[in-house]
Order: C-alpha cells, then sequence, then structure tokens
C-alpha cells in the first residue's frame, strides 16, 4: 500500500532511531507513545548512512530490520529516505573529490550536510549502491509507502569537475556557438567577450559577479545539476521498487521547483513559519504560510503533502518561540485545507546533543507523555482520524498569481532602483488581497496552464522572454483578465532590456508606455474614486494610449495627476496595470472588480479580523489566526471562532 491508496490523512513524521542503539527500550516507548499520539507514518533513514555502511562496502541493515518491522506491526506505515543528504566520514576522507568547492574556490572539508559534489561519479556511485540496497530490501515491505530521495536539496558546487560541466551546459544552450553566448551575455560591456570556452568560469566574489545572465546561467546550470542528481537517485530506488518518489521542496529561492514539480511524484515541502514573530502579525504568518501551501499545491494541481513542520518551536531563529496552545493544531488544520494529505514533523523525539536538541519535538527529553505539546499533538491525531474524508479533496481556483523563480533571480541581480526589491514579498501582498474574499487562490508559474483560470495576477514579472508574452497576449485576446504592476516585461530570458520601450512586447496589450520607474523615500498617494490610497517604494511614469481608461492617478511629486493605475480592453479580454506599489487595501478594491469583470465566483461571506477561509473539495475551512474570539458571516449563517479556533463546513 503506497500513499495514494491508504484511506487516513498522514499523521508523524521524522524518526531518527540509530540516535537511540544502545538505548534499552527507547524504541518500544517510542512506538507506544506514537500510538497514544495517533501517529500511523514516520520518515526513516535520512541521516542513517554512517550506521548502515560504516565502512566502504561493509552494510548492516539488521537495527534498521528490526525497527521497520516493529512499526509495521504497530500499525505505523514508513516513507523511507535515501541517505545521500548527509554522507559518512570515511566516505569523505577517501574520496574527497565529493566535497563541495565554494564560489570563491575553496574546498570544504568534512562536516554539516548538504555539501557534496552534485556532479561527482564518485558520490553518485556510492550513493547508488547503498539506494539499490535499500531498494531491494524494503522497496516491497509492505510497511513502506513511499521513498523519500535524499534531504532538502539545495546549494552549487565550484570545483573544476562543476566548471567543466557548466561549459558543457552552456555549449548544449548556446548551440556551440560562442558568439551566441556573448550576445546573450553583453559581451562588449566590460570587455567581457570570450573567444574560448575555457575562458568561462562560474560566477565568484574573487571574479565575476557583474554580468547577469551569466549568474542566471550558472543557476540555472546548478538546478538542472540538482535535478539530474535527484534523478540518478530515482533511478536507483525504482530498480527494485514501483513505490512514489518525493523530495522535500523549502521556501528558499535559490531552487527553480517549478522545473523539479514534475519528476516527484507528490510534491512535498518542508514547513516552518515564524509564527509569533515581532515584525508581523500570527494572520500575516498565516498568509505567507497559505501562499506556500497553495504554491506547491498548484505544481501538480493535485493535493500534496507537508513533509515537515514543528509542533512546537524551531531552534535556527534569532529568538525561537512558543507556539501558544491551540496554534500547532490550526496551523495543522490549515495544511490540509489547502490540499495536503497529512501533517508531519520534524521530529519524533528530540536528539540528545548536537544542532537540534532544542528542536521541537513530539516527545521531549523527558520521555512522557504528559506535555503541553504532546497532549496538544495527541488531540490532532483524533482530530485527523475523525476528518479522513478530506484525504483527495480538490482545491479548484479560478483566480491565480505568477510567481516565477527565475524572474526573482533576474530582479535580485538588478542593479539599481531600491536594495530591498521584495518580489516575493510583493507576490503574497496581492495573494493576500485576493483570498481576502474568501475564494481559493492557486500560485503558479509562468508556463502553466493560464486558461484554466479567469483572472491571473502577475505582480512584478520582470523577465518576460517572447514564449511568456505570446501566452500572456493569447490569454488576454481570449478573454481573460490579466493584472500587471511596475516592473512588468523589462528585460528577456538572459536579463537584455527589452527595447522599443516597456512593457517590451506587450505595450499594445496593456495599452501604455512605461517611460521611467521612481524609486521613493517615504510614500506617495494614488487617488482612485475620490479615496486615497498610500504609496511606497516604487512609481512609475506610464503613457495610456488614447482607449486606455486611467482608474487612479498620483497625488504628490512632479508627476502629480499623471496616470498611476490602467484598466485596457484587448480584444476579448482585460489588462489592468498597476504602476506603483500599493497597499493591500487598494488592491483588495481593485481585485473585488476585476474578479466581478472575469465572472469570478465569490463566495457570500463576511470574515472577522483574523479569519481566513479556504476550501477543500466539499468542504470550506474557516480558520481563526488571532489570540481573540472572532466572527464570520457564511451564506447568511454567522459563526464564531475561538482564539485559533477553526471550524469545518
Amino acid at each position: 500500500m503506497n500513499i495514494f491508496e491508504k484511506k487516513d490523512l498522514l499523521y508523524g513524521g521524522d524518526y531518527n532511531p540509530e540516535q537511540w542503539l544502545g538505548y534499552d527500550g527507547i524504541w518500544e516507548q517510542d512506538i507506544q507513545l506514537m500510538k497514544k499520539a495517533g501517529v500511523n507514518c514516520v520518515s526513516v533513514g535520512i541521516f542513517s548512512w554512517a550506521l548502515i555502511e560504516r565502512e566502504e562496502g561493509v552494510f548492516d541493515f539488521s537495527w534498521l530490520d528490526t525497527v521497520i518491522e516493529n512499526l509495521y506491526k504497530n500499525g505505523i506505515s514508513v516513507i523511507l529516505a535515501t541517505p545521500s543528504g548527509a554522507r559518512p566520514p570515511w566516505l569523505s576522507q577517501k574520496y574527497p573529490e565529493v566535497l563541495r568547492v565554494r564560489e570563491d574556490r575553496v574546498k570544504h572539508i568534512y562536516g554539516k550536510r548538504h555539501n557534496h559534489c552534485f556532479t561527482s561519479p564518485v558520490y553518485r556511485e556510492k550513493t547508488a549502491i547503498i539506494d539499490e540496497k535499500l531498494s531491494k530490501r524494503y522497496g516491497h515491505h509492505p510497511a513502506v509507502i513511499m521513498w523519500h530521495i535524499s534531504n532538502e536539496l539545495s546549494g552549487d558546487c565550484h570545483c573544476p569537475r562543476c566548471q567543466e560541466r557548466f561549459r558543457e551546459w552552456l555549449k548544449a544552450k548556446y548551440d556551440n556557438d560562442i558568439e551566441k553566448l556573448n550576445h546573450a551575455w553583453w559581451g562588449a560591456f566590460w570587455s567581457h567577450h570570450y573567444t574560448e570556452w575555457s575562458q568561462i568560469e562560474s560566477p565568484s566574489s574573487i571574479g565575476e559577479i557583474g554580468v547577469h545572465a551569466h549568474v542566471l546561467d550558472w543557476k540555472r546550470f546548478s538546478n538542472d545539476m540538482m535535478i539530474e542528481f535527484y534523478n540518478h537517485e530515482v533511478s536507483a530506488v525504482k530498480k527494485y521498487s514501483d513505490l512514489p518518489v518525493t523530495t522535500n521542496f523549502m521556501e528558499i529561492e535559490e531552487i527553480n521547483y517549478h522545473k523539479f514539480e514534475k519528476y516527484v511524484d507528490i510534491v512535498s515541502w518542508d514547513c516552518y513559519p515564524r509564527w509569533h514573530n515581532d515584525k508581523e502579525s500570527v494572520y500575516d504568518t498565516a498568509v505567507w504560510t497559505a501562499f506556500h501551501h497553495d504554491l506547491f499545491r498548484s505544481m501538480k494541481q493535485k493535493p500534496f503533502l507537508m513533509m515537515e513542520s514543528t509542533p512546537s518551536l524551531v531552534n535556527w531563529n534569532d529568538t525561537n518561540k512558543l507556539k501558544a496552545p491551540g496554534l500547532n493544531i490550526l496551523a495543522s488544520m490549515q495544511a490540509i485545507a489547502h490540499g495536503s494529505e497529512g501533517v508531519l514533523y520534524f521530529q519524533m523525539r528530540k536528539s540528545r546533543g548536537s544542532f537540534e536538541k532544542f528542536h521541537g519535538a513530539l516527545i521531549d527529553h523527558d520521555g512522557s507523555g504528559e506535555t503541553r505539546v504532546f497532549g496538544e499533538a495527541a488531540q490532532l491525531g483524533r482530530i485527523l482520524k475523525d476528518n479522513a474524508k478530506l484525504k483527495g479533496g480538490s482545491s479548484d481556483s479560478q483566480v491565480a498569481v505568477i510567481y516565477d523563480y527565475e524572474n526573482g533571480w533576474a530582479i535580485d541581480e538588478l542593479c539599481g532602483l531600491k536594495n530591498d526589491r521584495g518580489y516575493k514579498e510583493t507576490c503574497i501582498k496581492h495573494y493576500k488581497a485576493l483570498k481576502g474574499s474568501g475564494i481559493n487562490v492557486d500560485v503558479i508559474g509562468p508556463g502553466a496552464d493560464f486558461s484554466r483560470y479567469k483572472l491571473i495576477s502577475a505582480p512584478m514579472l520582470y523577465m518576460v522572454p517572447d514564449s511568456t508574452a505570446k501566452r500572456i497576449r493569447e490569454y488576454i485576446a481570449g478573454g481573460g483578465i490579466f493584472v500587471a504592476t511596475y516592473l512588468t516585461s523589462y528585460v528577456d530570458e538572459n536579463d537584455l532590456c527589452h527595447l522599443g520601450g516597456f512593457p517590451g512586447g506587450l505595450k499594445d496589450v496593456f495599452g501604455i508606455w512605461n517611460e521611467e520607474i521612481d524609486s521613493i523615500y517615504g510614500e506617495n498617494a494614488v487617488i482612485a474614486n475620490g479615496s486615497e490610497y498610500t504609496v511606497t517604494d516604487f512609481c512609475e511614469r506610464i503613457h495610456p494610449d488614447k482607449d486606455t481608461e486611467v482608474i487612479a492617478t498620483y497625488k504628490y511629486d512632479f508627476y502629480a495627476g499623471e496616470p498611476a493605475v490602467t484598466r485596457h480592453g484587448y480584444n476579448k479580454g482585460m489588462a489592468y496595470y498597476i504602476g506603483a506599489r500599493t497597499g493591500v487595501d487598494y488592491l483588495h478594491r481593485l481585485y473585488g472588480e476585476a474578479m466581478q469583470k472575469a465572472g469570478v465566483l465569490v463566495p457570500d461571506v463576511t470574515l472577522g479580523k483574523g479569519i481566513s477561509m479556504t476550501k477543500r473539495g466539499e468542504y470550506t475551512f474557516l480558520m481563526n489566526f488571532s489570540d481573540k474570539a472572532a466572527a464570520a458571516v457564511s451564506n447568511g449563517v454567522n459563526f464564531t471562532l475561538e482564539p485559533y479556533g477553526f471550524k469545518i463546513i
């Protein structure tokens, strides 16, 4: 039985029994406490390599046999990991080539985790050997329901082998024509005109980091090497097993997960919001979390899996705050509401020593089931068991926000404007404005199927290749409503500025010409329908065509009275252009109008402060991300939600 066939929502998390070898009774105690909490699934083996293969070619699976069999006998399923995220010391000592080289060309020594070279033939060989043995031994064990490939893949390597692979990658991309590369990288700038492929090095703080297309290509190459390494491991575990595979995605921006999504059978991610931080409300943190849930759910338009979360606190923030009573249950149910097939924690039992000994866990150092955290986790286990009917439910959306990882890379590399450009934060702000109406919102990449949606929002879509411009044009012409903002379509996929004016290739679609952009201190404002709305950071000076409607104007500076927001009909559809960074209050108003024009079905609800609404299948979730009771009205029915409470309708 695999994850797709199980009837219950998954509940459990990362379990590291190898840390307790030699401690009599701990494994038995763990299982009893897991059962008491309602745990039905654990991830095993993520960092077990050193205790499976203690020396090269000498394998000991006896302890893992015992653990998996005991879990199975107690009704607990296993997601079995390949242990490539952290290799044993003997491997680094004997084969130092597996160690990464930093961008400043300094080679790592053994330590930490995730610092292996993805292109290393030796590392690939050694991972394949242990992966195949795991597959052959456990690939048909009735406890094992899925493969967890490596762990939180990330980073890059600048070793000589990776340099050579990078040059090969560039030759393939540019048809072995170095002049094509010189043009794409704008090589005449700073006399960076290459005549031999061997002259090209990866970006480095002791070399070149100012050629933006160069940096983008390196990030794309590193992304491809990560996927190549992942697929190498998938081939190894698939040799003896046909179980589904996943690898745990994260909130980081250095990986283009949109390119990764097709290689996993189920998208999973590690969810660690900064609850109770000193910079935003719990509700705003919940919006951040919901955005990511919807991002990962939208990748395959199927339920995903929250592979990691914490039942209490984390250990890596400047200040590590406890979750208030009730918040773990609410945050877990938020994941279910947005499409997760379960709730998994890091970790089942706290490590006794080292870096994660004070990270949250189901079982604390006291080893009892009497803690506040355990009691709340056990309550959640019962709630998940009682709501198994939610499993597999769809989360259909008529509206989407485009979030493009590579576009974010390009914006980060941009020199000028303001140092903190806030691409992701802006996407979340637009998502928040849409979610405030109680609708479901997908978060998609630029290559997604636009035809699924009546309205698409694309904040700060700075990098627009011709192919993406064509898709936007066709979507609007066919009747879609498209909302764009400042910094739209400035550059192509090589970070070369579009010629002929911005938004390049789409001026006729939006019915404007963007002449210049102002980075501002303090605030400006826009006036719309007699009301004033605050503007920060960016103001574009845009010139509308004669058939383009101006729906907001600037209040201050030398461009006071000039257009700030426009609306333009294009064939059967409509294009909005927001030329300034406004607040959520204005965006909520604008999207309300745009959704009405698009024919989006908006629920008849009034949501009190702190309340979020999401629909999964036939069930509607009302969730109160506030430490105060709050009210909601849905279809004429009044609901009162306790602090950090929720209702499933």
